[in-house]
């Protein structure tokens, strides 16, 4: 069955340039124009994927994500106008997993729905051990055990963490923030910042040219995620 993506926008010629390019490579498209009707759908529909604009003339979507988020772990790409770092990082707070401005590329658009979906299908039946680019580096989530062009890898816990982090959710932005909180609870001491320095190592570590990353990419303004594959 092809997954039924839920895509929300009240600019009408955008949904309907969206939802062609969508439908062309075989996915099942809801279009909603208002907040109202988007929530009918999605308790309707139970989508697989949402993309979601901002500024509705309704509800925000913000508040939508917040109400999707608690219900449901359906991906969630939000559409924005707005470019400040801190629009950015706010909807990712609220639940989002990535962000897209406009004006954009359906065809973008189209490409990151596409990953995320065989992502999360990927994470799916390797839920424990996660490999990228060709077992060029494995994951083993209970062993703690990282290997890399099968040689093990000497991570310390908390550079452990950061990855596992990032590896089990490959293309979702993460602030500083969120990743101290995932990785080390809300009570840990240190500053978001630390959070640096753990990925500065792990590049050490696990690529092979810091100006090319194959697995960590900085997030400029917002944070890093994780682009293996």
């Amino acid at each position: 069955m092809n997954e039924k993506i839920l895509l929300v926008d009240d600019e009408i010629n955008l949904l309907n340039v969206v939802k062609d390019y969508l439908t062309l490579e075989s996915y099942e498209v809801y279009v909603a124009d208002n907040g109202k009707r988007a929530m009918e759908l999605f308790k309707e529909i139970q989508p697989d994927f949402i993309i979601l604009d901002l500024m509705l003339p309704d509800i925000s979507g913000e508040e939508i994500c917040k109400r999707i988020r608690s219900k449901s772990d359906v991906p969630i790409l939000m559409l924005t106008a707005k470019n400040s770092e801190e629009d950015r990082v706010s909807g990712l707070y609220i639940g989002a997993d990535d962000y897209l401005t406009k004006p954009f590329s359906p065809r973008e658009l189209v490409g990151r729905v596409r990953a995320i979906l065989r992502r999360l299908k990927g994470n799916l039946t390797t839920a424990d051990i996660l490999e990228f680019n060709a077992k060029d580096l494995v994951i083993d989530i209970p062993k703690f055990e990282v290997k890399k062009a099968g040689e093990i890898v000497n991570l310390t816990p908390n550079e452990f963490r950061v990855l596992s982090v990032l590896a089990q959710n490959p293309q979702r932005v993460f602030s500083r923030e969120q990743l101290v909180n995932i990785a080390f609870g809300y009570d840990f001491e240190g500053y978001d910042r630390t959070v640096d320095t753990y990925i500065k190592n792990l590049r050490q570590k696990i690529e092979n040219s810091s100006r090319e990353p194959r697995y960590i990419e900085t997030v400029y303004g917002i944070g890093y995620k994780f682009i293996g594959e």
